[in-house]
């Protein structure tokens, strides 16, 4: 079978980023707020107080330093607390076409394709802005392209699991060249009213281009070794906002209608699964680990990358081996591992291995063994 390499990504970063400082700030105005407003009922026992965060604690919960967010002034508004985007006509962009249009132009332009080059066009994100028509759709009109386009979810992993789509497409033939994006507003699903997660999450775009080797002819391509694929149903982490919601209109507007999850049951059970799967495939391909020379993991906690990639390696990781951008952009859900290996692969020659790996809310686990042409 002829070699399905990536030949091109793209990363759109939005223009407006908050500290964690800022956030801290705008978090604890609401605490305090919070606690003076509901004196009486927290010295009665009956409301729990709002604790305060810090920026230390956000740190060494995750690693994370600040995020990219597509409005900031809305989420730093003690009063609102949630992004301020606009509702757009039916005859405008909406916001995530935008964001995708913009991450494609840059993978395309890295691959060396024209939208006459790409037939098929594959949005792989967390959040939806919308049912129908489907995301993909809108984004291959704005872009000219002719062919076919659906969205998927699978959390986190969405990219993952969109790359073996991708492969799987072309290598049967009913796509020659795939656009796949993961344009995700992660802080429209986050609530920064909890202090266990209101720092968790960025927004972003990232695109990649899969096709067949025998058409790719950028300078950087990527052959797909193998995907492997995993699901394990778990309520540690979920979202419970759906066009369901109205037929009872008593869960309107409470906290399980956004983010939440279980932290430290995610911790101690999505670790060891990913590491094993990892460890699992490449053993199956007759791959040592130590001759990876990188893993680009999904980012969303520092402290779960630096378990995964030691028990993978069987020593402690550098930087090097894997590399973080949740400092600078927070878990960007199924982008995160994405940005990563867009940012951090200048230094691959010829038949350097990689691996390329996403985790979350299912449990899902996608991991991809890439290979430098």
């Amino acid at each position: 079978m002829t070699d399905i390499v990536i030949s091109g990504t793209g990363l759109y970063t939005p223009t407006e980023s908050i500290s964690n400082e800022e956030l801290v700030e705008s978090f604890n105005a609401y605490a305090d707020a919070f606690n003076l407003e509901n004196a009486e009922g927290i010295a009665s026992g009956d409301i729990k107080a709002r604790a305060p965060s810090s920026v230390e604690f956000i740190e060494k919960a995750s690693g994370i330093k600040s995020r990219y967010v597509m409005n900031k002034s809305g989420i730093l508004d003690p009063q609102r607390m949630a992004p301020s985007l606009a509702e757009r006509s039916n005859e405008e962009p909406s916001i995530q076409c935008e964001m995708a249009v913009a991450a494609s132009g840059e993978a395309m332009a890295a691959a060396g394709k024209t939208a006459d080059d790409i037939d098929m066009v594959i949005v792989a994100c967390s959040n939806l802005q919308r049912a129908y028509p489907a995301m993909a759709v809108e984004i291959q009109d704005a872009l000219g392209i002719t062919g076919f386009g659906f969205d998927m979810n699978v959390a986190c992993s969405s990219a993952t699991f969109g790359i073996q789509q991708a492969r799987d497409a072309i290598a049967s033939g009913s796509a020659k060249c795939v656009l796949l994006l993961s344009p995700e507003i992660c802080s429209g699903h986050l609530n920064f009213r909890d202090r266990d997660a209101h720092f968790i999450f960025g927004d972003v775009c990232t695109a990649v281009i899969l096709e067949s080797a025998q058409t790719a002819t950028s300078a950087d391509q990527y052959v797909v070794v193998d995907t492997k694929l995993q699901t394990i149903f778990s309520n540690n982490i979920r979202n419970n906002f759906g066009f369901l919601n109205r037929g009872d209109e008593s869960g309107v507007g409470k906290a399980d209608k956004l983010f939440v999850q279980e932290g430290r049951k995610v911790f101690k059970e999505v670790c060891p699964a990913v590491a094993t799967q990892i460890t699992t495939q490449i053993e199956s391909l007759g791959i040592e680990s130590s001759e990876l020379k990188r893993m680009w993991l999904h980012q969303a906690n520092l402290s779960m990358n630096q378990l995964i990639a030691k028990r993978v390696l069987g020593r402690a990781p550098t930087e090097d081996d894997a590399p973080t951008i949740l400092d600078e952009y927070a878990n960007t859900s199924s982008a995160g591992s994405v940005i990563a290996f867009h940012k951090h692969r200048d230094d691959f020659v010829s038949g350097d291995l990689g691996l390329l790996c996403s985790f979350g809310a299912g449990y899902s686990i996608g991991s991809v063994v890439l290979r430098k042409v």
